[in-house]
């Protein structure tokens, strides 16, 4: 196992928060491993972050929260907020991106389409455009369906590959994807409490947008 630094917000017996590196795996054989190197105990992953993309995740410390958690992601009740690096392309400084997304497992990519079949789902997502320097732009992201490589996939398709994705038709070499999770919020699985965490983007890439990200 990679020993990658973990920085841990919060954490009790029934939950870690803690900074994902982008190199690490978030679920098993990954995170929940390198978690319970740290802290001891067993980790349950209840959403995912791709790899080469980092920030705040929450995981699960025994079962009950688990399921808990898992339930109040499948209902988009995790309230997740991303930073990213594009091209300054998108015409408008805010907005609505929706759009049916179709998701090729063979090829582990997801595409736009036109219409609704077996396989597509709906992909919506707000973005604000906060800052831009030398052609690129940083932008905050609010999720509010979580499919996979939502953010990377709608970007894309308006010709603003994220920064590092090459995947996605990026040709920047940036040492990983420049999508960061940057705050997270949900009611505690157990008390009900609402939680919300935050971390700033680490990394070369973002240190030309310092002073816009704190």
């Amino acid at each position: 196992m990679i020993k990658l630094e973990i920085r841990i917000l919060y954490e009790d017996k029934d939950i870690t928060v803690c900074v994902k590196p982008p190199e690490a795996v978030s679920q098993s054989p990954g995170m929940p491993e390198m978690l319970s190197g740290l802290s001891g105990g067993e980790f349950f992953c209840v959403h995912r972050l791709d790899r080469g993309v980092g920030g705040v995740m929450v995981y699960a410390r025994n079962a009950a929260a688990a399921a808990r958690l898992s339930q109040m992601t499948a209902e988009r009740k995790l309230e997740k907020q991303y930073m990213a690096l594009v091209p300054d392309v998108l015409e408008a400084d805010g907005g609505v991106m929706e759009d049916l997304l179709f998701r090729d497992k063979a090829k582990n990519k997801s595409f736009v389409v036109k219409r609704m079949r077996k396989g597509v789902k709906d992909a919506k997502l707000e973005y604000r455009r906060i800052a831009v320097m030398d052609g690129i732009a940083l932008l905050r992201i609010k999720l509010h369906t979580g499919r996979t490589h939502q953010i990377r996939c709608q970007l894309s398709s308006r010709g603003a590959p994220i920064l590092g994705d090459g995947r996605y038709g990026s040709a920047v070499k940036c040492g990983g994807i420049a999508l960061w999770s940057c705050s997270l919020a949900f009611a505690h699985p157990v008390s009900g409490k609402r939680m919300e965490f935050s971390h700033a983007p680490v990394g070369e890439v973002w240190e030309g947008f310092k002073e816009h990200i704190q």
